[in-house]
């Protein structure tokens, strides 16, 4: 018997949509091996990914062995579920640089050391896709299906009483995604695939395809899909995805979009997204609520969040841009920090020797970056007082600024009002 019931575990986090009979039992009686699919149309995960991820790491937490699986030769036919149109199709090589971009994420969750008796396993179904010929895949896997049961499934459905249809290719995915199960089954002695509702009819395809080729019992294990309490969908900003990559979102946007959460979805958030037991979590509540202006809960869902997927030092820098954001003093922070909260902010650049001695006038700068339209404009915009040069307010019209205003000898942060801002990076 496991210290740790998976289904439990997952049952007060709310986590549980669907199972297959049998799953407890096969749970309890020892630890056992299950895969979830990650789709590589990109180079990294994004926030959505995190719920599934969890899955996989959860898992193993509790002693049985996790499997990633890439879609390296799914991936490049797409997956229909909870799509309303055809994707773009990735080449191999693509798909390949994806597939590595995400092993290096999973590898913050996941323990892949080889001596660990349940030590986690990645896996790339381009390895038995891409050899399979077409005629030995329509005899093994295909004459284990009916056509009137591969239309029934919901996401087939909703495509085929779409405007555009559906494409063979696509169709065919659900095979392709069983086929998956079954050779993990003969690999790995894999015996379960989780992943959200949408799969729920891919999942038990491969569950039946396992019982008819290997007379074996493989299971099933859905959560919900996660929406937000405003409607709006998970994962995403105003400036896109939030992804785990932090070249594309770097780790103060990543702990501001936690930070952000709306108070109605924080206590589940905290479920699906950290390791927080059942009593911490319920003490960060009773705290929040007695507070909530302080959003401690969403704090403490920010810091514990970004700290896995970013390290203490990505948390570190976040927390001090947030800093420097939110009432610090502009001139006095990191120059690195600066240009990471700053990043989506139009930027220029300056030669760092024109700063030297009396510098160049404010309004040229001004002018320079956009702020704005013509010299005349500039020198009334800073006469009112609506000029800032890092959070420094200039008064007089002949204001100038120089050297020494760049924060680290590397930037500045001019500001027209209480808004609009530009960056201007000191160059040579």
């Amino acid at each position: 018997m496991l210290r740790v019931n998976f289904l439990e575990e997952l049952r007060w986090r709310g986590l549980i949509h669907d199972v297959t009979e049998g799953l407890e039992q096969a749970l309890t009686a020892g630890p056992i091996t299950a895969y979830i699919g990650f789709d590589p149309t990109a180079s990294s995960l994004h926030a959505g990914s995190l719920l599934t991820i969890m899955g996989l790491a959860r898992l193993q937490r509790c002693g049985h062995r996790p499997i990633a699986l890439v879609g390296g030769g799914t991936g490049l036919i797409g997956d229909p579920s909870g799509k309303s149109q055809e994707r773009n199709l990735l080449t191999i090589e693509q798909t390949a640089e994806n597939a590595e971009g995400i092993r290096r994420q999973l590898e913050r969750f996941l323990d892949f050391s080889p001596g660990l008796s349940n030590a986690a396993l990645m896996r790339n179904n381009i390895d038995w896709l891409r050899p399979v010929g077409f005629l030995d895949f329509l005899r093994d896997v295909g004459k284990h299906f009916t056509v009137n049961a591969m239309m029934a499934k919901e996401s087939v459905k909703r495509r085929i009483e779409g405007t555009d249809g559906i494409s063979f290719t696509e169709f065919s995915y659900q095979l392709l995604q069983a086929y998956d199960f079954l050779v993990l089954h003969d690999r790995d002695r894999c015996v379960l695939q989780m992943g959200g509702s949408d799969q729920w009819g891919n999942i038990t395809a491969g569950c039946e395809l396992v019982r008819k080729v290997r007379g074996a019992r493989a299971h099933g294990l859905v959560w919900p899909l996660l929406t937000t309490s405003s409607g709006a969908k998970f994962g995403k900003t105003e400036g896109g995805a939030v992804w785990l990559d932090p070249a594309r979102t770097s780790p103060f946007r990543f702990y501001q979009f936690w930070l952000n959460a709306d108070d109605r979805d924080v206590e589940t958030y905290l479920k699906w997204f950290t390791f927080l037991d059942a009593g911490a979590i319920a003490d960060l509540m009773t705290t929040q609520q007695s507070d909530p202006a302080k959003r401690l809960a969403q704090r403490e869902l920010a810091r514990v969040i970004t700290r896995v997927v970013h390290g203490d030092d990505g948390l570190g820098r976040a927390e001090r841009a947030s800093a420097v954001m939110f009432g610090g003093r502009l001139a006095d922070a990191d120059p690195g920090d600066v240009l990471m909260v700053f990043d989506d902010v139009p930027s220029t650049s300056i030669a760092r020797a024109a700063l030297d001695g009396d510098g160049v006038p404010a309004a040229d700068l001004a002018v320079q970056s956009g702020l704005s339209a013509s010299k005349s404009e500039a020198n009334r915009l800073i006469k009112q007082g609506g000029f800032y040069v890092n959070d420094r307010r200039l008064a007089e019209g002949d204001a100038r600024v120089i050297a020494s205003d760049l924060i680290g000898g590397r930037v500045l942060v001019l500001r027209k009002g209480q808004r609009e801002r530009r960056v201007v990076r000191a160059e040579g």
